[in-house]
């Protein structure tokens, strides 16, 4: 069950991917915006929300957010995907929208919600926080909230401004600016190999930690339901799985890991959701020998039950039948068992 520590760390956490997410968007907004109130406005809640997902990082670090290894999983994963999602919507702010100005009001509005959003999640952190007893944490949540609570109120205030633009260029014919000279398209590109980048950067931190966090039991099907969640046919551990039969996926599912397994699964549940695949996959679910057994080759597991006991040895033996069923690793269990 989860504890009340464990639960402020996911909503500070859900949080802080969420400024940073905002961050590449803001920037590839004010590129659009010319100069006045509005890009002034927007340049300030920059560097606010760059402040917030700072303060948010401090406080996670506090809580010793990330010594839990299905968390800095988690987290990170959370990061790959609110990158991702600023890189997919960025280019489509460049083509909505008659012309210049009305491209501007349609990014005042979707800040005006992601503003009112952000000012949601804050009011739910700080009375967590309230029921957990933790006055920093509810204190964090307050201050940002009240931070959020002022921009939106200043965005509602650039709204008649910015629709008066439209008006003057698309009714009368009065464009205040070309969109070209702001820069937008150049600045654009930037921030998306920018989020890009930082994707990159957080998937590669969530290789190296998965390694580590795989030992721990539960740890290897939570990150293949994460990796599912978010995979294409490409990234499937079965070449051409689109283009096969259930029962083709079926017979190929036992060569697989858990990790693999559970992203199979995902991945399928979120598609065609076919009863002979995901049966087969759940007849293939269990505990791995011991935690991370699916990451070793052969020759280290068969180096490990040189020093085995006869309980590993038996679990070792049914795990390999109904998986991979490797001679190498079978023999090895008969050679401990007759040493026995």
């Amino acid at each position: 069950m989860t504890d009340y520590r464990q639960k402020v760390v996911q909503y500070l956490d859900e949080a802080r991917c969420s400024e940073l997410t905002l961050v590449s968007e803001l920037q590839a907004q004010i590129a659009m915006a010319p100069r006045g109130s509005y890009r002034t406005l927007l340049e300030k809640h920059l560097r606010e929300t760059r402040g917030h997902a700072s303060r948010l990082g401090e406080r996670l670090d506090e809580l010793d957010h990330g010594k839990n290894p299905l968390e800095f999983v988690g987290g990170v994963a959370q990061k790959v995907v609110g990158q991702m999602l600023a890189v997919g919507k960025t280019p489509l702010n460049l083509i909505r929208g008659s012309g210049g100005e009305e491209k501007v009001l349609k990014n005042c509005k979707d800040a005006c919600a992601t503003e009112a959003l952000e000012i949601a999640t804050y009011i739910a952190i700080e009375r967590l926080a309230e029921l957990a007893d933790d006055d920093a944490t509810a204190k964090l949540a307050a201050a940002i909230r009240a931070d959020e609570e002022r921009m939106l109120e200043r965005l509602q205030r650039e709204l008649p401004k910015l629709t008066e633009a439209v008006a003057r260029a698309d009714v009368h014919g009065d464009p205040s600016y070309d969109l070209a000279t702001t820069g937008a398209a150049d600045a654009v590109r930037e921030t998306v190999q920018g989020a890009k980048k930082s994707a990159r950067s957080a998937a590669a931190d969530t290789k190296r930690a998965s390694r580590q966090a795989r030992k721990v039991p539960g740890v290897a099907r939570a990150e293949g339901e994460i990796k599912g969640a978010m995979a294409s046919e490409d990234d499937l551990p079965i070449t051409g799985y689109d283009a096969l039969t259930a029962d083709e996926i079926a017979s190929k599912l036992p060569e697989l890991s858990q990790i693999d397994l559970s992203k199979v699964d995902a991945y399928e549940r979120r598609e065609d959701d076919r009863t002979t695949i995901t049966s087969k996959i759940d007849s293939l679910r269990g505990d791995e020998p011991w935690p991370g057994y699916d990451e070793q080759t052969a020759t280290e597991i068969a180096a490990v039950i040189r020093e085995a006991d006869s309980d590993d040895v038996d679990k070792v033996r049914a795990y390999e039948r109904s998986h991979k069923d490797r001679s190498s690793v079978m023999k090895a269990t008969e050679r401990k068992l007759a040493a026995a």
